[in-house]
């Protein structure tokens, strides 16, 4: 057996000789491709060693605060990069990447949401499905392999940093080399010892600091670096009262946020362009007010609700509400005086924000009980200009 093999104690694929580090090179490709023509746009592989670089950063941001409450890969900093948790004895990732940089609809006539484009369809699903394949593959030859595709066992983002698909933008999203940041990732842990990415990619965002000037929010704190309790993205998704300091900066967005991708050159100029079958870039904000709860959670199938609750979507709505609604609307009046009386406290506090907005005082109770509504109504916004 030649002695590449033995380093890495690889055995021979099945009905196969003992491989050379050559036949490895020729199989490794043999998935790549695979890869590709099963709907992935950029695949590289990456070693299955502890990503180190990561660990050390969400560690470090863990202690100072910037994770604010998100859980996801910070939960468990050790085991999101460590390949090795996830499969015994990993030696290689093979990370794809699936573009979702989709032309945008106009907007629609009726009062409406904006959805963040990584939720315009379910892309993901598309990235599964060319990774099952390679997946599978990879089983038929008699190795371990287990697909990771938006989980919180893998921080992916480094994974594709170290298979060389690109490098990190200031905004902290990584770019492709050639396409920009508008890709959802994901990779397929193995014990096939596969030829690696040996070098990163340079970075190629030279003096650009557009993605930093352009947050409405100022949460990109330093380059590369995103403070979460400023994060859209990120607060639309956290349970609770929502900041009353970014409510206003939420403008017209109730899931997600690509305010900094939106103006990064490569990402505009560059992004490989998809045409999924099903686009939904806006949603009706009043419409969505008044579904019943299961109605609601089916509608937003593939968001991220915390907990599945879907009176988080109705506080961004309500939100949203206050800050494009217009108050002689009549559909709008309504689902306002409807809210400011619901039997829920967080979206009494939240309508009562958006009536006060609106001008419309009239449907905003005097008193109430709950501690929640009694620090909304002291801290009222004043009427909305324009």
């Amino acid at each position: 057996m030649p002695e590449w093999c033995l380093r890495f104690g690889i055995v021979p694929l099945a009905n196969q000789q003992p491989c050379s580090r050559e036949e490895a090179a020729a199989y490794t490709e043999q998935l790549r491709a695979l890869g590709l023509a099963n709907g992935i746009d950029r695949i590289g592989v990456a070693p299955a060693t502890v990503m180190q670089r990561a660990r050390e950063a969400l560690h470090s941001r863990k202690s100072v605060g910037l994770h604010d409450t998100m859980q996801f890969t910070y939960r468990n900093p050790d085991r999101s990069t460590n390949p090795d948790a996830a499969i015994a004895n990993a030696k290689s990732m093979i990370v794809g990447a699936c573009s979702y940089s989709a032309d945008a609809p106009a907007e629609p006539h009726q009062l409406s949401a904006r959805v963040a484009r990584y939720a315009w369809a379910d892309y993901y699903e598309s990235l599964r499905t060319g990774l099952g394949v390679v997946c599978n593959a990879l089983q038929s030859d008699g190795w371990s392999a287990q697909v990771f595709v938006d989980h919180n066992a893998l921080v992916d983002r480094e994974a594709a940093y170290l298979a060389g698909l690109g490098w990190y933008g200031k905004n902290a999203n990584l770019l492709i080399s050639g396409a920009g940041s508008f890709f959802v990732l994901g990779s397929v842990i193995t014990d096939a010892p596969l030829v690696v990415n040996e070098r990163p990619v340079d970075d190629g965002c030279g003096a650009c600091k557009r993605c930093l000037d352009s947050c409405p929010t100022n949460a990109i704190v330093e380059p590369g670096v995103i403070d979460a309790a400023k994060c859209l993205a990120w607060l639309v998704q956290k349970p609770g009262v929502f900041n009353r300091d970014y409510r206003v900066a939420l403008a017209d967005r109730v899931y997600g946020c690509d305010s900094c991708q939106d103006v990064c050159p490569p990402t505009i100029r560059l992004g490989i362009t998809t045409k999924p079958s099903v686009v939904r870039a806006w949603v009706p904000i009043v419409h969505m007010l008044n579904m019943e709860d299961t109605q609601l959670l089916q509608s937003v199938g593939q968001w991220y609700i915390a907990d599945r609750n879907p009176m988080w979507v109705r506080r961004n709505l309500l939100i949203v509400l206050g800050n494009i609604g217009n108050a002689q609307d009549e559909g709008v009046r309504d689902v306002i005086e409807t809210f400011c009386n619901h039997a829920e406290p967080m979206l009494r506090a939240h309508a009562m924000w958006s009536a006060a907005r609106l001008g419309l005082h009239q449907f905003i109770p005097q008193t109430d009980e709950d501690p929640v509504v009694v620090e909304e109504l002291r801290n009222l916004p004043e009427v909305r200009v324009g």
